[in-house]
């Protein structure tokens, strides 16, 4: 029996189905181990609306991938393959592509053979059986090349369907001059540090210390796991059961850390992303920005990092909870699946193992600073771990913060029901801005809408 989801984000409102049975014949498999041989009958069609050109006439696998340099990824891919040829396009990232992606699902057709998604996307597609279990083929003959936590990030039980390409290691980003203007001679070690030292910089007449943008719910997420919660749990082997634990005390005691830091005009209450926040990034108006390893890329083509705002950036290690018993988190990361409707799913398999695998292409996305690569090749290489960031002003980043927190990450269990969820807590934490709530109100009241949906779509939840 499949019954509708309606998953509303940023005002758009996307129809999921929820199957019975998470798996079909396309995409069942063996477990761990060597993956066992498939048969593929058929052949990719030459596609004609490719955004590349094709290296030779071998078949052809469709993709939608977003990445800034995506071209010369794709090019390199075809270069040295002769065996197949990825005809790329790009159709939007975030919103606007996974709004194309559940329109060809619906539709039963539409869909490439291999689609780029974050990795906490792909439960919602998987239950669809929108996505192939890569384990068939050959997926674990990849999985020495990332660490635990990023190969977590795509398996359910023993299948895997996405192959990490780019992951976000958070860490706290900060302003040495404000810093230095204002006597902290030390980023904050624990968010207790973390408080003390906004309370210091507000009564001496400085800026606000951080941000409690409501668009980000991702990132509270990934900050509430740290303090220990677990949000959800859900096996691929029994897809109708969900448990749903969003206001647990861990959960509370984060929302209230920084519903109380916004009361206080400790941090501002600006979205993130936008004009004004940048702005705001660029003039001085925050002495941290709590982020991912992607975002002095993000920072850098937004305009950060120049000018005024040249020169006079740190980074450090994500403030703990409980300094000895420090937990890494991630915000972010990207991963390319293959489809259920992909012609031959065999030769989907080798692009989407394949590409952004390369050497050329990896050392060209991590020296733009456009990703934080999860290959082992490039995260265990002297030139990546040595590299003396630009944007940190020469400050080894890398060696000092993001390989120590990526190691540590141990990994996510996402909900299919993400896109509902993160819409429902974009709600509360605005809630908490306005002031019209508190933490503990703002986690209660987010359990109970996203417990009342599940239920409604046919989940048998736990809480």
């Amino acid at each position: 029996m499949r019954k509708s989801i309606l998953a509303g984000a940023s005002g758009i409102a996307l129809a999921l189905a929820l199957s019975a049975c998470a798996t079909s014949a396309n995409n069942s498999g063996g477990g761990g181990g060597s993956a066992p041989t498939v048969e593929e009958s058929g052949t990719s069609p030459k596609l004609t609306d490719c955004t590349n050109k094709m290296k030779n006439d071998a078949p052809q696998v469709s993709v939608w991938g977003w990445y800034p340099n995506m071209a010369n990824v794709v090019d390199n891919f075809n270069a040295a393959h002769t065996d197949v040829q990825i005809c790329w396009n790009n159709v939007g990232q975030g919103q606007d592509e996974y709004t194309k992606v559940q329109t060809a699902i619906s539709a039963k057709k539409g869909l490439p053979g291999v689609v780029m998604l974050e990795a906490d996307h792909l439960s919602s597609y998987t239950i669809q059986d929108a996505l192939v279990d890569l384990v068939p083929y050959g997926a674990n003959d990849v999985k020495g090349n990332f660490s635990e936590g990023a190969w977590k990030d795509v398996s359910q039980g023993d299948k895997v369907f996405g192959i990490p390409v780019d992951g976000g290691p958070m860490a706290l980003i900060y302003r040495t001059d404000v810093f230095e203007k204002y006597g902290i001679t030390t980023p904050p070690k624990t968010w207790a540090e973390y408080a003390e030292d906004a309370a210091k910089v507000k009564a001496a007449g400085g800026p606000v210390f951080g941000d409690l943008g409501s668009n980000v719910p991702a990132a509270f997420m990934a900050l509430q796991i740290q303090k220990g919660a677990v949000p959800f749990g859900y096996d691929i082997n029994d897809p109708q059961s969900l448990t749903v634990r969003l206001n647990d005390q861990a959960s509370k005691d984060v929302l209230n850390y920084w519903a109380d830091l916004a009361n206080k005009g400790l941090v501002g209450k600006q979205d993130q992303f936008t004009t004004d926040y940048i702005s705001g990034v660029v003039n001085g108006k925050y002495a941290t920005y709590t982020s991912a390893a992607w975002a002095p890329g993000y920072l850098t083509g937004a305009g950060v990092g120049k000018g005024q705002s040249k020169g006079v950036w740190g980074v450090a290690p994500l403030p703990q909870w409980d300094e000895a018993a420090p937990v890494s988190v991630n915000w972010g990361g990207s991963t390319f699946a293959v489809t259920t409707q992909a012609t031959d799913k065999k030769l989907a398999a080798i692009v989407a193992k394949g590409i952004y695998a390369d050497p050329t292409s990896l050392e060209e996305g991590w020296k733009k600073q456009i990703i934080f690569p999860l290959n082992q090749t490039v995260l265990k290489s002297a030139e990546f771990a040595d590299n003396k960031s630009e944007f940190f002003s020469g400050q080894q980043a890398n060696k000092e913060v993001y390989l120590p927190a990526e190691a540590a990450y141990k990994g996510v269990t996402y909900a299919p029901i993400t896109t509902y969820y993160y819409a429902q807590f974009q709600a509360v934490l605005a809630k908490i801005n306005s002031g019209k709530t508190t933490g503990d109100e703002a986690a209660d009241e987010l359990q109970a809408n996203i417990v009342k949906y599940a239920e409604s779509q046919g989940f048998k939840v736990t809480q």
